[in-house]
C-alpha cells in the first residue's frame, strides 16, 4: 500500500477551475485500485502552528501499489484536462509513504 498526501495551492480566482479538474480526476483515483481518504481545505484558524503558506486543499490518497499511482499519473482521460490543472494550480507538494502498522 502507498500513501499519497499532496497540498495544493491554488492561483487566485481559479478556484472554479481547479474544481472542475477534481471533478474529472478525483473519480478516476478508483480506477487504479486507489481511494481518496480526505480532501480538507483547511482556514487560517486550523493552524495551529506553521512554517510554510496554508494550502488551499489537503488530499490524502491509498493506492495498493507504486504502479497503480504510476499509471494513475498516466491515464490518458486525465491527461486530457490537465490543461485546468495547469490553469488553477500555482504550485503542490507530493509526498509518498507507506502505512505503518
Amino acid at each position: 500500500m502507498i500513501s499519497i498526501t499532496q497540498l495544493i495551492y491554488i492561483k487566485d480566482g481559479q478556484e472554479k477551475v481547479f474544481d472542475q479538474f477534481e471533478s474529472i480526476a478525483i473519480p478516476i483515483i478508483k480506477k487504479y485500485n486507489g481511494r481518496l481518504l480526505f480532501r480538507i481545505r483547511p482556514s487560517e484558524k486550523t493552524f495551529i502552528e506553521n512554517t510554510i503558506e496554508h494550502p488551499y486543499e489537503i488530499h490524502l490518497v491509498e493506492f495498493d501499489t507504486k504502479q497503480d499511482f504510476d499509471r494513475f499519473m498516466l491515464d490518458e482521460e486525465r491527461k486530457k484536462f490537465l490543461h485546468l490543472k495547469n490553469q488553477s494550480i500555482k504550485s503542490s507538494i507530493l509526498y509518498q509513504g507507506t502505512k505503518l502498522s
